[in-house]
């Protein structure tokens, strides 16, 4: 009856695995179902953002159409700063003593510029060279004859009410290469923020007109360059050129004028 009842137990356990197979035969294919129907919804959401994309002009395998206006725009204001370089050539067979005789001059400057007011921030060495000046004779190698030293001050100049003042002093303390005098605004950011709002206007303007006259719409901005410009007066003054220290100037007269300060702008737009 054991054995039996055994092969009857065998026989229970091999229906009930059966059973449980099919059971689990049934969930695999319900599961494997849901993953479908995700992967199927995923790939339907992807179809959908991407024609959304195409049509709004993203992603795109060739480059959207686009027209491009520019706009210029410009203030006029008076310059607060006028700059000069001030400046003399020494030459000397012995290039030490160029050295102490461009130093000597140079000093003489300082001290003025200093006794106008002008501080030492405002006052900066831009060229100091020393090169030798040579004889070229047939069949013989260059021989050098003396040595050139040239040495130059940029300068600020604040109060513009001493510009000519300054001009003929240094003049007077032995400078002779003058001259590059130009007239500036110290901060033109402000100046430059007013200009470029009108250049941006003049370009939007210009950018309504043109798509109603192409009969499209405009869409997103998809470029945007700036550049700046600036109109002032300069000047070159050469009546000390060649001199220093052996003449009296008549004073100069220098108008400062106006300074233009100008923004170009160019802005491509999107097109429908």
């Amino acid at each position: 009856m054991a054995i039996k009842f055994h092969g009857m137990t065998e026989k229970l356990q091999e229906k009930n695995w059966k059973g449980y197979n099919i059971i689990m035969d049934i969930k695999k294919s319900k599961y494997f179902g849901y993953t479908v129907f995700a992967l199927i919804a995923l790939l339907a959401l992807f179809l959908a953002v991407k024609i959304k994309t195409e049509f709004g002009g993203y992603n795109r395998q060739f480059p959207p159409s686009t027209i491009m206006v520019s706009g210029e725009g410009s203030v006029f204001v008076r310059p607060d700063i006028a700059t000069i370089s001030v400046g003399v050539t020494k030459t000397n067979k012995d290039a030490g003593i160029a050295q102490k005789e461009a130093s000597v001059v140079m000093d003489k400057v300082s001290k003025f510029l200093e006794d106008q007011g002008i501080e030492e921030k405002d006052i900066k060495t831009t060229i100091y060279d020393i090169s030798p000046n040579y004889e070229y004779l047939p069949n013989r190698s260059p021989k050098i004859t003396e040595y050139r030293v040239h040495h130059v001050f940029q300068v600020k100049i604040r109060d513009l009410t001493k510009v000519g003042q300054v001009l003929s002093g240094v003049g007077i303390a032995g400078a002779n290469d003058v001259g590059s005098l130009s007239f500036t605004v110290d901060d033109q950011d402000l100046s430059k923020k007013e200009a470029r709002e009108k250049a941006i206007k003049s370009a939007k303007e210009k950018a309504k007109i043109l798509s109603k006259q192409l009969g499209v719409r405009l869409n997103k901005i998809t470029s945007y360059y700036e550049s700046e410009g600036f109109n002032g007066p300069v000047y070159y003054d050469s009546a000390f050129a060649g001199k220093g220290g052996d003449f009296s100037p008549a004073p100069i007269s220098v108008p400062t004028g106006e300074n233009e300060i100008k923004v170009n702008v160019s802005i491509s737009y999107e097109i429908k």
